[in-house]
């Protein structure tokens, strides 16, 4: 059987029900450009949700996919491989780590980061981990438990115990929780499938100082933020703030799986041999074509691109605001862009996104209010516009609809 001849109702008969893609199968890409299987094309602002950090095919990734797939393509734990000492080494020069664990996924570098806090506490008895309210950390049983969206966990007890939730941006919630108990707090610097909510920089300040006064561990869960999403190579760079653990994921390979978590020695050697450990983490295609991604991400080329393209996107959707009133705010920090609805379109993120899929546009949604925008870091200014143009049809229908 051709995979050609497959389609949307394949989906339904073959896959297990628990994503609920759009009717239409994308076949292929070209930077921030896609086709679908009927050769409809699309403007990408969805990324991949801020994996193609270069957007569909880019040549960067491609040959260095292509040189180390003639080469070594797997060989376990016991051994080592000059690709993954050559991404360690990009990530410990270029960042406050020095020493990085690597994996496959964001929830996988969240389970290493929570596990190895676990153990950091666990000659002082500390096993408390404070977490936020609507944060996203993935979707393992000890990472969803983490993230503060019941939706995602109530279905699954009895989760992990020893994990309290508080209000996001509230410092004095955090403060009433965080104690001698505390052996660390997870956060993001931006809550991404939260709502694309900035963490406020005194709100940063003050956990950094807690867990110093206490002796938690605090835990950035970078996933979405990281690799120049922001305009910076990860995110609290912008802030001052620089926590003890750091998670990486998504853009890292840009499309090709991989996750790390990175520390510094007096964390890291908490850790010994046969503590944590993981089949794929650190595989030789995967730091390839990720040390390629970072290598050509992390330029002041690249990283001041973000800010002026963000900035671009801020305009035009203020220009297509000012015209259908659809969003009470536009919020975010470089390319991870949320487009918060009105409170009488509440709930109806998923309808826009739909009618701009119609419209040859591909965007996200973070939670039910907000529609977000995470393309590659890259795009054009001119696929910016376009896209953005194909947006204000979306909202033209979406008001007429909704007037």
């Amino acid at each position: 059987m051709s995979i050609h001849h497959l389609n949307r109702q394949d989906f339904n008969q073959f896959m297990v029900p628990v994503f609920a893609p759009a009717q239409f199968i994308p076949v292929r890409g070209q930077g921030s450009r896609l086709w679908d299987q009927d050769d409809k094309e699309y403007i990408d602002f969805a990324g991949g949700i801020a994996v193609n950090a270069l957007g569909h095919a880019h040549p960067i990734a491609v040959n260095a996919l292509i040189e180390q797939g003639q080469k070594l393509w797997h060989i376990g734990n016991g051994y080592t491989n000059e690709p993954v000492l050559a991404l360690a080494k990009q990530l410990v020069d270029h960042t406050f780590a020095d020493k990085v664990f690597f994996c496959n996924s964001g929830a996988e570098a969240n389970e290493a980061a929570l596990k190895l806090a676990r153990k950091i506490g666990l000659s002082k008895n500390k096993s408390k981990i404070v977490a936020f309210n609507n944060a996203f950390h993935g979707r393992t049983l000890f990472t969803v438990t983490a993230g503060g969206q019941p939706k995602y966990s109530q279905d699954f007890a009895p989760l992990p115990a020893g994990i309290e939730h508080v209000a996001f941006n509230d410092l004095n919630a955090a403060a009433a929780v965080i104690d001698d108990q505390t052996c660390a707090v997870i956060v993001e610097p931006i809550q991404g499938e939260g709502g694309v909510l900035p963490a406020d920089l005194e709100f940063l300040k003050g956990l950094r100082r807690l867990c110093d006064e206490t002796g938690a561990v605090l835990i950035f869960d970078e996933v979405q933020t990281g690799v120049g999403r922001t305009g910076a190579l990860y995110a609290y760079m912008n802030t001052g703030v620089v926590p003890d653990i750091l998670t990486t994921a998504k853009a890292l390979g840009g499309g090709f799986p991989i996750g790390a978590m990175i520390t510094t020695d007096q964390y890291a050697n908490v850790f010994v041999v046969g503590d944590h450990g993981t089949t794929y983490g650190g595989n030789p295609l995967a730091c390839a074509v990720a040390g390629a991604v970072f290598n050509f991400i992390n330029t002041a080329d690249v990283l001041d691109g973000v800010k002026q393209r963000s900035q671009q996107f801020i305009d035009e959707l203020e220009q297509l605001n000012h015209t259908y009133a659809v969003f009470q705010e536009i919020r975010g920090q470089g390319l991870l862009l949320g487009c918060v609805l009105r409170p009488e379109y509440a709930g109806k993120a998923k309808d826009i996104v739909t009618l701009a899929g119609a419209e040859g546009l591909l965007a996200l949604i973070a939670g039910p209010n907000v529609v977000r925008f995470t393309p590659s870091l890259v795009i054009s200014e001119q696929e910016i516009s376009e896209g953005l143009q194909r947006f204000g049809r979306a909202l033209s229908q979406f008001v007429a609809v909704h007037q």
